[in-house]
């Protein structure tokens, strides 16, 4: 299987979303654990999200493989991006609610597994990743990304209480220029239907804070957006429209905003 599905557009904008791929290579599927097939920390749903991508001419990235092959949004050294938070790694062992991903210890994947999965599954995402961004600045003097996640509203290993709907990540402040934030901001805070915040539990992962490069002329921002706004949280975590006809147009306000930013 591909590593990732592309669409090109016309705009400076790319649209990565890392972890709505759900495919489990049989080798590591085998020996998970019955829930853990099921991908439950996944990013449901979100390039449906996002359908709009080529209306407004954004280039759009997605990965096809679960985050539980290989987080695509962790540095491939591994290196803790929250220090002193509680958190998943490059390969997890764990689910979001603590549960084992594999049956047994001996399952889970050793240096060597670990060293192995990045060449076959975290790098031809970044490639792209990255070629996709250097050809948009080549052609229109900068590049932005947007980095589209979403997560469950509750989520205690990680926060305590309901998420915001809307959080926006720019590494405090430096992934992106400080006017893009704050523009992207108020366009959030435009409806009451939906909270949002800035630099909150969620800053932006490794893509945003890699490939964010103001300096460079690549403005990077991440959306984690709270999963209660399109669908239902428990499995078999179907998708709602009724929902979704909310928060759409409020992401694709958001999508247009960034589009219109100059540096």
């Amino acid at each position: 299987m591909d590593i990732y599905h592309f669409s090109s557009g016309d705009s400076p904008l790319l649209i990565s979303v890392p972890h709505a791929g759900t495919h489990l290579p049989v080798d590591i599927a085998d020996r998970m654990t019955e829930n853990a097939k099921t991908t439950p920390d996944t990013d449901w749903h979100v390039d449906r999200l996002y359908d709009f991508a080529d209306e407004v001419g954004a280039s759009l990235l997605v990965a096809t493989h679960s985050r539980f092959v290989v987080d695509l949004n962790r540095p491939a050294d591994d290196k803790n991006l929250y220090p002193g938070q509680n958190t998943t790694g490059l390969c997890p062992v764990d689910c979001f609610d603590e549960r084992p991903i594999y049956l047994n210890e001996t399952d889970q994947p050793n240096p060597a597994e670990i060293a192995r999965r990045v060449p076959l599954y975290w790098q031809p995402y970044h490639d792209k990743l990255r070629e996709t961004l250097d050809r948009l600045r080549e052609k229109h003097g900068y590049a932005l990304l947007w980095d589209a996640h979403s997560i469950r509203s509750q989520v205690p290993r990680f926060f305590s209480g309901r998420l915001p709907d809307l959080n926006i990540g720019t590494a405090n402040g430096k992934s992106c220029a400080a006017s893009l934030a704050d523009k992207l901001l108020s366009r959030a805070c435009e409806t009451n239907d939906y909270t949002s915040i800035l630099n909150g539990r969620f800053k932006g992962g490794h893509i945003t804070r890699h490939y964010g490069q103001p300096d460079e002329n690549i403005h990077a921002v991440q959306l984690e957006l709270s999963q209660i706004t399109y669908m239902n949280e428990e499995p078999p975590f179907a998708y709602r429209e009724d929902l979704a006809a909310g928060i759409k147009p409020v992401l694709r306000n958001l999508i247009e905003e960034m589009i219109r930013f100059k540096p």
